[in-house]
């Protein structure tokens, strides 16, 4: 099993379970998956040319409520969302200083549903009476970058997204046709611009839904997502792109 593949299970597997029951006024791993990503991107520092520094210490506060939940699902949860700090790590090419590590922490102040991430950079300890770490390493120092394709499932279909407009529709004018008469003839719209794709809606007659949520304006996709449209379901994915740059 992929990286890619064990952390989208794993995620769906948390939302499905711990995460999925009670209020829907509550935090969703698959949200904090997509904050972490961003929180490496907007503490990112280049310190010179081709390497770029970034943290490898998160805390995610949470409510009472999300707390509890957090700590049902315990360590499985916090290594799968390890595994996409690590994987978004790679795919931009940033440099860690130490091992991903990722804290769940009670914040009584924070509302159901609302959470904050704090992050700092740690270097690794080495062993006792060992050699000093070795400075700055890599998060996979073995491996060129992995660069990662986003691709549309539809019905068996495999589409990738290689523009940074693509507009789904029942219209043979639409970039993706989807033959379904519950679909708009320029249904909705996915736009990707730097590294983050989203789901737009056109306007359409019954509404474009993301993860069972309708979507209003612009909603981000991350690895896994599905877009309902009429009868249809679509599943986005992230994959490693291949040598000539399709998944």
């Amino acid at each position: 099993m992929g990286l890619l593949d064990k952390v989208e299970r794993g995620i769906e597997k948390a939302v499905r379970g711990v995460f999925s029951t009670g209020s829907r006024n509550q935090v969703e791993p698959v949200e904090i998956a997509s904050r972490l990503r961003r929180e490496v991107d907007h503490r990112s520092l280049t310190v010179a040319a081709g390497r770029t520094l970034v943290p490898n210490v998160f805390d995610v506060q949470l409510s009472d409520d999300d707390f509890k939940r957090a700590q049902e699902w315990g360590t499985p949860l916090a290594e799968e969302l390890c595994d996409v700090v690590i994987n978004h790590v790679r795919s931009q090419g940033y440099t860690l200083q130490g091992s991903v590590r990722i804290s769940f922490r009670r914040d009584a102040d924070l509302r159901a549903g609302d959470f904050e991430i704090v992050s700092s950079t740690e270097k690794s300890k080495g062993a006792p009476g060992g050699t000093p770490p070795r400075p700055n390493l890599p998060a996979a120092p073995s491996r060129q970058p992995v660069r990662l394709q986003p691709i549309l499932d539809i019905d068996g279909q495999r589409y990738s997204l290689n523009a940074p407009s693509i507009v789904l529709g029942r219209s043979s004018e639409a970039d993706i046709l989807v033959e379904d008469t519950g679909v708009s003839r320029r249904h909705l719209e996915i736009r990707t611009a730097d590294g983050v794709t989203s789901a737009v809606d056109m306007g359409s007659t019954n509404g474009s839904y993301v993860n069972g949520h309708k979507v209003s304006g612009s909603t981000e996709l991350t690895d896994g997502s599905t877009i309902t449209m009429g009868r249809t379901k679509i599943i986005f994915r992230l994959l490693p792109a291949g040598p000539g740059g399709h998944a």
